[in-house]
């Protein structure tokens, strides 16, 4: 299912600069980080309309520099005939449409600082095609940020959300555990049924498979599609509650849960094309946490709250076992070594949200040979600068971002025989400390994370 989240992208390069020294203009370059757009619903009937919040927060580029305190001015005046402002303590208005909110200084090594938190809400009467700019301004010490914006509209309609649920950290092998979410709707019109998508990963299991759910099983786990048929109205809640095994080969895992209003079309896209299982067991329902009457229908405001993501980490291990090869050939011959980095369990390896490789392999050529062909998509070469000689290229191979246990993967690497020295040797080895995937946190038996690639 395509699920469109609303995200400002922030771009820049740092430049050389001096640590904890004084910031320069040329050394660093501020941002100012905020949604692009927001839908503010109409008032519900019988109701107030809800309130929408945007989260205002400056950073930079170069996290060596220091920034001090700074100002952000916020300047409302295009939407003030349409929607109603709160700012929030840190924000003094200069008027009615601009105020300028203080914001905390950044020392070396953060990049972030929050700077407002406004509340918008509809007015009484707001036109429908009623839109308009939040413009953004901020300077910190010699900095000034480029301008930002988020574009404000109105709308009536249905607006799902989901809650963030906790991450779990350290669960057991072989035990249960839940995801306990709340199911909201802050728009303006009701939904009488309610499309949830979940994804569970390889090392976790359904305890159930619910008959108003229908599932697809794969290589990376499984997912769910259900049809909840309790109505939600604006200002209504609901609980949410998953029950998931903790397979005994779970290590890093995810859960992924996602809503929105039923209808077929938006049923059939999400099952793409591919073979989905009914489920036997109980109905999956929502509890009530809390009931309002109102309109029904129409499509969701505000998408960017309908996705979440829960990680579940297990107290697991995996060996990684690296093996390499013995070749053999004459001077002018190209021969192919082979390079396998084994799982030999018991968990499971995957980086299913940086997305970084399971192992990084890291070797040169032997002593006579020169590495002429590798998997491209895999494998690259990294020249090291040399100021006496040729430089000696280092070879980087990356498997996929999961390994199965008992599972392994293979590079080809092709050498070329130039001078036939006897044994020739080289050790292909794990990088075990990207910061991404840190091989030396799951791997209980880092000896023999290497191995060699013997040439006659």
């Amino acid at each position: 299912m395509k699920h469109r989240l609303l995200a400002a992208a922030l771009a820049g390069c740092a430049l050389a600069a001096v640590g904890g020294g004084p910031v320069h203009a040329a050394s660093d370059q501020l941002w100012i980080s905020v949604p692009s757009e927001t839908v503010l619903p109409v008032p519900a009937a019988g109701g107030e309309a809800s309130e929408r919040t945007l989260d205002v927060r400056v950073t930079h580029d170069n996290t060596e520099n220091g920034v001090p305190a700074g100002r952000l001015t916020v300047d409302v005046s295009e939407i003030a005939a349409f929607a109603q402002v709160s700012w929030p303590a840190n924000c003094v208005p200069e008027s009615t449409v601009r105020a300028v909110c203080d914001f905390a200084g950044m020392p070396p090594g953060t990049d972030s600082a929050a700077a407002a938190l406004l509340g918008l809400r509809a007015l009484p009467g707001a036109e429908l095609d009623a839109a308009g700019y939040v413009r953004y301004s901020a300077v910190a010490g010699e900095l000034t940020a480029y301008p930002a914006q988020t574009r404000i509209t109105v709308g009536d309609g249905p607006d799902l959300g989901l809650s963030q649920a906790a991450n779990q950290r350290d669960l057991r092998p072989g035990t249960n555990t839940r995801v306990r979410a709340t199911v909201a709707n802050n728009g303006s019109r009701a939904v009488d049924r309610t499309l949830l998508s979940v994804y569970a990963s390889y090392g976790l299991r359904f305890l159930e498979r619910n008959s108003n759910c229908e599932y697809r099983d794969h290589a990376i786990g499984t997912s769910a599609l259900c049809v909840l048929d309790e109505a939600v109205a604006p200002g209504e809640r609901y609980e949410l509650t998953s029950a998931l095994q903790v397979g005994r080969k779970a290590l890093y895992e995810r859960f992924d849960h996602s809503v929105l209003p039923y209808s077929d079309a938006a049923l059939e896209e999400a099952r793409g094309g591919g073979t989905w299982t009914p489920g036997t067991g109980p109905e999956l329902d929502l509890r009530p946490v809390a009931s309002r009457q109102a309109v029904v229908g129409g499509e969701d405001l505000d998408l960017s709250d309908n996705y979440r993501t829960v990680i579940l980490d297990a107290r697991n291990t995996a060996d990684l076992k690296v093996t390499g090869s013995k070749v053999r050939g004459a001077a002018g011959d190209t021969v192919t070594a082979r390079i396998t980095v084994h799982n030999r369990g018991p968990a499971w390896v995957a980086s299913l949200g940086a997305g970084a490789a399971v192992a990084t392999v890291r070797f040169q050529a032997p002593q006579g040979t020169t590495v002429v062909g590798w998997p491209e998509e895999e494998c690259g070469e990294e020249l090291p600068p040399s100021e006496e000689g040729p430089a000696v290229p280092t070879y980087f191979c990356r498997t996929p971002i999961h390994l199965h246990d008992k599972a392994s993967h293979t590079f080809d690497v092709r050498l070329r025989i130039d001078e036939v020295v006897r044994a020739a040797r080289t050790t292909v080895e794990t990088l075990n400390d990207d910061p991404e995937l840190s091989i030396r946190k799951f791997d209980p038996n880092l000896r023999n994370n290497s191995a060699p690639i013997v040439v006659n």
